[in-house]
């Protein structure tokens, strides 16, 4: 991957590869789930930690059949193992029980695939359609590498199977390596039969060994989720043109525009409308709101007929409540503006608590810093804010009161007052501009 981050590490729709894998493996209700690791053991277990999870370190490297084998020891030997790779990550659950179907029948089963183009690949041997062994690319004669099955190394087995058949295996191959693909010929060799199944779709069964890899694997999880959405009634502009970083929940009468990302758990009620290229992160959106170009919203919750953007940012603690607007380039962090209240323009609201039916005018912004220690400045309901006023925080503005354009506020705002404060208006009769002087 030419990357420090460990390859099961490297994120698809915003998560590690490896977590695809394991929620996959959770959704089975498993025994156990065993993680076998080797480099970047640590980290990936970092990131990956949870109760369910056992780890076990394989060290040496030394192939499949050895790292399977290190896990052995925490396997039930009364239940089936099925293997699975931290770099396959967009096996469908559906496929896997397919697979777990066909093994509680007391069978080896394998996910098997056909390529047109299997070069690299485990060929799967057959005589008279039955499966006998498994020949890796490295180790085919020419008459094997023409066969266009191929093995994906996903496989289930009876753990006591395995249990006697891993210690057994050699590494008389081109690799030196312990294969697990050999499991097949000694099942076979004891009368047990070897059965497959195969995904629906051949990306099911791609990994991931550089970036080009995972760019085309990401490009197919968004097109199966955009496709996803749309089956539930999501109308978007492009579904080549969207990008889900997590989980998105859309009610009815949605609609996406192009190259809009959406990362975390993100709620959208019905008759949302998100614009074009807009980014929301763990965010709630109440019926009827519209988001409009290039806003960023991050941690935020929003009610009912909102009106948001364009380039507008709402940053964590940001809570609106129903048909507030807030307009280009206004920033709301910590802050929480009830019903009908707006900030149409170039507005920073930081550590504010907004009543209702409050104005905020262009260019104002919430002092809420004073270098050290953040402070909450507090407007009333129907207060009406001029342009270009600095509330200093700690401050209140009363209920229904009015600032005068660039005023700096530092006391309480009474109720019902106009409040101003800026400078004497002079001019100055007969004051002429400067003239630029002519050079020598």
């Amino acid at each position: 991957m030419h990357s420090d981050l460990p390859k099961v590490l490297q994120p698809l729709a915003g998560r590690p590869l490896l977590a695809h894998v394991v929620d996959t493996a959770r959704a089975l209700q498993p025994g156990i789930i065993c993680v076998v690791h080797g480099h970047g053991g640590e980290w990936v277990r970092e990131v990956l930690a949870a109760p369910d999870i056992t780890w076990v370190k394989q060290e040496p490297q030394l192939g499949t059949g050895h790292a399977l084998l290190q896990a052995l020891p925490h396997l039930d030997p009364t239940r089936l193992t099925l293997v699975l790779y931290g770099d396959v990550p967009l096996t469908k659950l559906e496929t896997l029980q397919r697979l777990v179907a066909i093994a509680r029948e007391s069978r080896v089963a394998l996910l098997t695939a056909n390529l047109a183009h299997p070069h690299g690949y485990g060929r799967i041997v057959r005589s008279e359609g039955v499966i006998r062994r498994i020949v890796e690319e490295k180790d085919a004669d020419d008459a094997e590498r023409l066969i266009g099955e191929i093995n994906t190394g996903i496989l289930v087995a009876p753990t006591d199977s395995l249990a006697r058949w891993l210690p057994t295996l050699g590494k008389r191959n081109a690799q030196g390596e312990y294969y697990l693909t050999d499991i097949v010929a000694l099942a076979v060799a004891e009368g047990l039969a070897v059965d497959s199944a195969q995904p629906d779709e051949t990306w099911e069964t791609e990994g991931v060994n550089n970036m080009s890899q995972l760019a085309a694997l990401e490009r197919i999880y968004q097109q199966e989720l955009a496709a996803r959405l749309m089956e539930l009634g999501v109308r978007l502009a492009d579904p080549d043109r969207i990008d889900v970083r997590g989980e998105l929940l859309c009610g009815r009468d949605v609609f996406i525009d192009v190259g809009c990302v959406f990362e975390g758990r993100v709620e959208l009620a019905d008759g949302v409308e998100i614009g074009p290229h807009c980014v929301l992160k763990n965010v709630v959106v109440g019926a009827g709101s519209r988001i409009a170009a290039f806003s960023h919203l991050d941690d935020a919750r929003l009610g009912a007929n909102n009106r948001v953007g364009p380039y507008a940012r709402l940053r964590p603690g940001a809570h609106l409540g129903d048909d507030v607007h807030i307009g280009n380039f206004v920033e709301v962090k910590n802050s929480h503006i009830d019903h009908h209240s707006k900030a149409n323009h170039l507005a920073y609201i930081g550590d504010t608590t907004v009543g209702q039916r409050v104005n905020i005018g262009a260019g104002t912004i919430t002092c809420n810093y004073d270098g050290v220690n953040k402070h909450r400045t507090v407007i009333e309901d129907d207060a009406f804010i001029g342009s270009d006023t600095q509330l200093v925080a700690p401050v209140t503005v009363g209920r229904g009161a009015t600032l005068g354009a660039g005023t700096t506020l530092t006391r309480d705002a009474p109720p019902e007052q106009l409040t101003v404060s800026r400078a004497k208006q002079v001019s100055v009769p007969g004051w002429k501009r400067p003239v630029k002087t002519k050079k020598e």
